[in-house]
């Protein structure tokens, strides 16, 4: 066993100092939410002569991977998002108009002559001053130019103009083109070269009359002139230079995050989780003094392996993602308590004729028995996340990558590290002497309290239930009656939030709004001297109409956020919350019927779906949003909820097998007595960290916090009296036969006596 401690040991420390070393080395890469910046989602369209498939696509990015260079943005990355997405983020760019345009234009330049009236054109188009050209066949495209280079015309006084120099076959046929032209006379528009730039006329000069028919211009050189500010000259040459874009792009997805709210949301979020970890740990030290404070620096551990492996993976941090990463403390907290109370009840069960167990074989019984339900609710969690990262978008992706690496981080954090401090503190003489000091040697007050007054809960089983069904139909009413307040990024529209320099009331700067055009949009208060504009269809001038609309009524108005949603993905993103639902139920139901007997397995899933209704439900009565912050909010309620239930039913599978003469009534109500204090510890653990971020996470996190404190107090309710009692009603109609007691195999793994041949030890 001391050879097995000083292994764990060596592991342990082994992943500290690697998780050391990759911190003090890498840096973390902040999403744009946390940074500032603007983040735009594009989606390849088929054209008359391409198909938008990856190929394409790929193509696509690389042009755009040129223009975004050319733009002279620090850092930004472009990356593909299934076959025909791409995501492209510009880190510090406040305003999305410019590049948007520059990265949404085809940029397909072509070079035309103008083809006399009376013969059919290849197409007609205005020209600068608005006078119908009827074009030939292009000539040449826009890979014939080397080189665009936007220039001040001071000699002739033009104005800006963008210069041309041709390369290879393109001088030829340039030279051939404006020969041509120079046959016709001076003032004839076949005299004239069209200039083309995404079927638009952007320049049509006319040949200069010293041209002779059929000499044309050699060099290779051009020039395109027309009114041009420095501004579209400089972007004419950009587009030009970065080549034309293989297939049309739509834009479907714009964020714009302001660098002081992500700078804010930074600093809010690390307050939280200092202070929701702070008010944990002290909680875990009050409960299970020593042993809760090497739990509690286990946890600081956690932190730091999780922190580390983000790093190492190249994972991009979210807001949505620090919450993940403060909500994963839980699920650390959650296995400390399960192996501390069963520890407890090692130590302070009868022993019988063997004598009184010492700490140390009670911990080491604790962390075995604990193991089965840790497990299990852990694996449960994971399939949330991973059905999150598969089926969310943007930020929630986020989320359910740090909650994933949270997971598995906090495993390593209970079951390896808080295990060899545990183990050392115990062998040592203050524990020995004192066992009280270690937290294990009493149980908590709820405990007394349950074990005194033993109450039948079970007995009022279809009272519970009862219950249960009252509240979905009052979160049923509220779904029907207010119905769902479906956020921009499900129904497609745009938001936008600003920040006003003095104090107006909300009704006077919807009335504002309205005033610009837009009388349907929502406008709401999302803090102080802070309103969100919510609408369908807004231009950028539209916004910049109701952004000076705005600010007429409260003064200087900041943008500090901007999400724009076009139709196609919001109807996308919503078939893919509903998939992600769809498939954590389905998986749930799965592993869970693979785990347990079927009635276990659909009380679990039924429970879970009663969590989700009833917080689905509440958030409707309260108008809260539903968006991808909440569908994540969501499935980690469905996690929990599952997690729960897992714990509770793992006992009473233990319990079952070790008496099987014993009404099954009896045995549930026994089981839940004994994970009740669980249930409370974890949840209080939960609950710290989620009222921090619900007082101090700012904003954006609130609406998150919110939305899990009603999915922990819902789901331990439903853990305890809906799941077990929905159970014990499906057992009379199970054919299969009570589970069978564990063997136990090695010697001296219970120094308890058993009942019978394979008796486990569980007392109450």
């Amino acid at each position: 066993m001391f050879r097995t401690t000083r292994v764990r040991a060596a592991v342990a420390l082994v992943v500290i100092a690697l998780s050391t070393l990759i911190s003090l080395t890498l840096s973390p890469r902040l999403g744009l939410d946390l940074r500032g910046g603007t983040q735009i989602t594009l989606r390849t369209q088929d054209s008359d002569t391409a198909k938008a498939d990856q190929a394409a696509t790929d193509r696509t990015i690389e042009v755009l991977r040129q223009r975004v260079d050319a733009l002279g943005v620090t850092e930004p990355e472009i990356a593909r998002s299934g076959e025909r997405g791409i995501i492209v983020e510009l880190p510090g760019v406040q305003n999305p108009k410019e590049a948007g345009e520059v990265l949404g234009r085809t940029a397909q330049l072509t070079f035309h002559p103008v083809t006399p009236e009376g013969q059919k054109p290849a197409k007609s188009l205005k020209d600068e001053s608005g006078q119908r050209l009827n074009l030939g066949k292009a000539a040449m495209g826009g890979s014939a130019v080397k080189e665009a280079e936007a220039q001040l015309d001071q000699e002739r006084g033009s104005g800006w103009t963008v210069n041309l120099d041709l390369r290879g076959d393109g001088e030829r046929t340039w030279r051939e083109l404006t020969g041509k032209a120079a046959c016709h006379p001076v003032g004839d528009p076949q005299r004239r070269v069209a200039i083309v730039l995404d079927n638009k006329v952007i320049s049509s000069p006319q040949v200069d009359e010293s041209l002779r028919c059929g000499q044309g211009i050699a060099g290779g050189k051009t020039q395109i002139t027309g009114t041009f500010g420095q501004e579209e000259a400089d972007e004419l040459a950009l587009l030009i230079n970065g080549g034309a874009l293989p297939v049309p792009v739509e834009t479907v997805e714009q964020r714009t995050v302001g660098a002081s709210l992500g700078a804010e949301a930074v600093e809010a979020s690390a307050y939280a989780a200092v202070l929701g970890v702070t008010l944990t740990g002290l909680f875990m030290i009050g409960v299970y003094r020593i042993l809760g404070l090497l739990a509690t620096l286990a946890l600081a551990c956690y932190g730091l392996i999780s922190y580390a492996a983000l790093l190492a993976l190249g994972a991009t941090l979210t807001l949505p993602g620090l919450a993940g990463f403060v909500l994963a403390i839980g699920m650390a907290v959650d296995a400390n308590v399960l192996v501390f109370e069963r520890a407890r009840e090692e130590y302070l069960a009868p022993t019988g004729k063997r004598g009184a167990r010492s700490i140390r074989t009670a911990l080491t019984a604790g962390f075995r028995n604990a193991l089965s339900a840790i497990a299990d609710s852990n694996i449960t969690t994971l399939l949330a996340a991973g059905l999150l990262f598969l089926f969310a978008s943007g930020p929630v992706r986020g989320f359910a990558v740090t909650l994933g690496i949270g997971v598995l981080a906090s495993m390593v954090s209970a079951l390896l590290i808080t295990r060899v401090l545990a183990e050392y503190a115990v062998q040592r003489w203050p524990l020995r002497q004192t066992p009280r000091l270690s937290g294990l040697a009493g149980h908590g007050w709820v405990r007394r309290w349950l074990t005194e007054r033993q109450p039948p809960l079970m007995r009022y089983r279809r009272q519970w239930l009862a219950v249960s069904a009252l509240a979905l139909v009052v979160a049923g009413a509220g779904i029907g009656l207010r119905g769902l307040n479906l956020g921009v990024e499900f129904t497609g529209g745009r938001v936008v939030e600003y920040e006003v320099t003095r104090s107006v009331d909300v009704d006077r700067v919807r009335d504002a709004v309205a005033d610009a055009g837009h009388p349907r949009a929502v406008v709401q208060e999302s803090g102080e001297d802070r309103f969100t504009v919510r609408t369908g269809k807004l231009s950028d001038g539209g916004e910049e109409r109701v952004r000076a609309a705005v600010a007429e009524v409260g003064g200087e108005a900041e943008k500090r956020r901007d999400e724009m949603i076009g139709p196609s993905l919001g109807k996308e993103l919503r078939k893919g919350a509903l998939i992600a639902l769809g498939a954590a139920v389905l998986a749930q139901l799965a592993y869970l019927a693979a785990r347990f007997r079927w009635t276990f397995a659909t009380s679990t899933i039924t429970a879970m779906v009663h969590d989700a209704l009833i917080l689905v439900g509440v958030f409707a009565w309260l108008g809260k949003p539903i968006d991808g912050v909440f569908v994540a909010a969501l499935l980690t309620v469905i996690g929990y909820s599952v997690n729960d239930s897992v714990v509770v039913f793992d006992r009473v599978r233990e319990l079952w097998a070790a008496r099987s003469g014993r009404l099954l009534s009896s045995t549930v109500d026994s089981a839940v007595l004994t994970t009740v204090p669980r249930t409370i510890n974890t949840g209080m653990g939960a609950m710290f960290i989620l009222g921090a971020l619900l007082v101090f996470g700012g904003d954006s996190l609130a609406d998150f916090a919110l939305a899990l404190l009603i999915g922990i107090v819902v789901g331990t309710y439903s853990s305890l009296f809906t799941a077990t009692p929905l159970a014990l009603l499906l057992e009379r109609w199970a054919s299969a036969p009570p589970p069978k007691p564990k063997s136990r195999g090695k010697a001296g793994r219970s120094t308890r006596p058993a009942a019978r041949a394979g008796d486990n030890g569980a007392r109450v």
